[in-house]
């Protein structure tokens, strides 16, 4: 062999080497919540397990990440291998074929251990089509030394008309306490969560069975002035600007009584490292008027793959790493169990260890309590608690909710927030044809 065949062959597989030795990179969207954030700073366990394979993360505020994954995903953007979705979007994009299977998930991944009512919501015609990282209700964190203070007893079960007057008792604005934090920034995701799920306590829904709007009905207008009424009497000033971070901060410095929201929030505000009153919470189901509807929500975050990705192999590995059972034991191990990710699997709440920890027994009920294919006092066209199960909800929503936002910060009446709120809905479903 001459000198230049054999010079020709040491560059080729130099340049094999290379190849070879160049990892293949993920790029994750992912919301800014503490779970995640932990999750990446656990990932050198993944890593070293798969060193071919480079993680690239875009962390994202919760309204933004759902701007740019709905982007990237319905014009085929390709953007991100790995993208963190809700119970909202999997049903729509998995029937649109936007996203991968996840069906074929290794025998070990046990995908029977999902608790059935989260794993139904991400499951379209047989298939799964996203593995939830953590899935949760809402429900009552409260302070028992404040409602202890203000000569009140907080029931497993409570009424609004409890929440409201024990609000109103624990409310010292002098020294910054306020009886209730709640969310008021606009988004579907985010005020409108909250008070969809309120509104089904209180009778209304977003469409009777002709998918007409229902913001004109009684039952609205009681659930708008009641939050509107309470969050001006008891809650923090700039409510209208607070969200699901905005209101945890609150409640870790100390300056909420009670706070209506995720489960998820409960291994947050029990934390001594982060919460100025880990030792003083207790819990409660999320409350009701009676009328057989709690105020609570069913959502999972969960991991999906883009159709449109080119690393379908190398991001299941991620998926099935992130959500595995082997993920939760490293949480575990690390931070404790009262850190590791809720609401997915049925093992987890079999595990005595887990069982301890003092909000694992009300997130399960929380969570087995809401019913996402009845979710109203009068019946309904959709699915779905806190959200209706229909590709244009998330416009209208968001719509919907800068209305009510508007409304909490006093810029316009409730009257006339729900009036704006039934005209748009009106306009947008004669639109898309719900509605003649």
């Amino acid at each position: 062999m001459n000198y230049f065949a054999r010079a020709l062959l040491g560059a080729s597989a130099l340049s094999l080497l290379a190849t070879a030795a160049v990892a293949q990179k993920l790029t994750i969207a992912t919301v800014n919540n503490g779970d995640m954030v932990r999750m990446q700073k656990l990932t050198d366990d993944f890593t070293s397990k798969n060193p071919d394979i480079e993680l690239e993360w875009v962390t994202l505020e919760e309204n933004i990440l759902r701007q740019r994954v709905t982007t990237d995903i319905a014009t085929k953007g390709g953007q991100y291998d790995v993208m963190t979705i809700g119970t909202y979007e999997v049903p729509i994009w998995g029937k649109q074929g936007w996203l991968v299977s996840l069906n074929d998930l290794p025998q070990s991944y046990d995908v029977d251990d999902i608790l059935p009512a989260i794993r139904g919501g991400l499951t379209v015609d047989g298939n799964l089509y996203a593995a939830p990282f953590y899935g949760e209700s809402s429900m009552v964190m409260y302070r028992k030394d404040l409602m202890e203070k203000a000569g009140l007893e907080m029931p497993d079960a409570p009424t609004w008309d409890f929440i409201a007057r024990a609000a109103r008792a624990m409310t010292d604005k002098d020294n910054e306490i306020y009886g209730i934090c709640l969310r008021g920034k606009a988004g579907w995701g985010e005020n409108m969560a909250f008070l969809t799920a309120t509104a089904n306590s209180f009778g209304a829904r977003w469409f009777d069975m002709e998918w007409k709007p229902q913001f004109d009905s009684e039952a609205w207008k009681n659930t708008l002035d009641f939050y509107v009424d309470l969050l001006n009497d008891a809650g923090p000033p700039g409510a209208s600007s607070n969200g699901f971070n905005e209101n945890l901060a609150l409640f870790q410095s100390g300056n909420c009584g009670m706070w209506i929201d995720a489960t998820v929030a409960a291994s947050f505000v029990t934390n001594p490292e982060d919460s100025t009153v880990a030792d003083k919470v207790g819990f409660a189901l999320a409350p009701d008027t009676g009328l057989g509807k709690r105020g609570n929500w069913l959502w999972a975050w969960s991991l999906a793959i883009p159709a449109g990705t080119q690393k379908a192999d190398a991001a299941k590995k991620f998926v099935d790493w992130a959500t595995s059972k082997d993920y939760l034991a490293l949480v575990a191990e690390k931070e404790g169990w009262a850190n590791v990710p809720p609401g997915t699997r049925t093992s987890l709440y079999a595990n005595p260890e887990y069982a301890k920890v003092p909000f694992a027994k009300m997130t399960l009920d929380s969570i087995n309590s809401a019913d996402p294919t009845n979710p109203t006092v009068d019946p309904v066209p959709y699915v779905g608690v806190q959200f209706v199960a229909i590709p244009e909800f998330q416009g209208i929503a968001t719509a919907v909710g800068q209305q009510f936002s508007a409304a909490l910060a006093g810029n316009v009446s409730t009257d006339q927030a729900l009036q704006n709120a039934q005209a748009l809905t009106e306009r947008e479903m004669t639109k898309a044809g719900y509605i003649k």
